[in-house]
């Protein structure tokens, strides 16, 4: 499913009980980062890293890298996230990759994040491309 071949109106996140929906433009790029930290983690992803982006690249504020197991759990950990976002947070995002599960990209504007089978990310080695000394953070494998 590519997000960006829907109408924006397809897009828009269900409204609460009291009628209210989610403005995604009350979360930071901080809090962003922190919800998707949290779906991440509760998805069982491992070896998560987060890239500071902020004056470095426009594409974004921040980037995460983050593994799965299998193609399988790969696609559910992007699709939980993806759908997590905008149910909860109203935010949209454009994913790419979930077809064949090695490596799916999740934009969500302000954080950009990739979810690779383990062979792919360390063919494709992304921290090495944009990771300065020091500015990322890692934690530890989901166990």
């Amino acid at each position: 499913m590519e997000d960006d071949n829907l109408s924006p109106d397809a897009h828009a996140a269900p409204a609460a009980p009291d009628g209210h929906r989610p403005d995604p433009q009350q979360l930071s790029s901080e809090d962003l980062l922190h919800v998707i930290m949290a779906s991440l983690e509760d998805d069982k992803a491992e070896d998560i890293v987060t890239i500071d982006l902020r004056g470095r690249s426009e594409m974004g504020d921040f980037m995460v890298i983050a593994s799965g197991r299998s193609t399988r759990q790969v696609a559910a950990i992007a699709e939980k996230l993806a759908d997590r976002l905008k149910q909860e947070h109203g935010v949209l995002s454009k994913m790419e990759g979930r077809e064949t599960a090695d490596w799916v990209l999740i934009d969500t504007g302000d954080v950009i994040v990739h979810v690779f089978r383990p062979e792919v990310r360390d063919f494709y080695q992304l921290e090495k491309m944009w990771l300065p000394t020091g500015a990322a953070t890692r934690t530890a494998a989901a166990g």
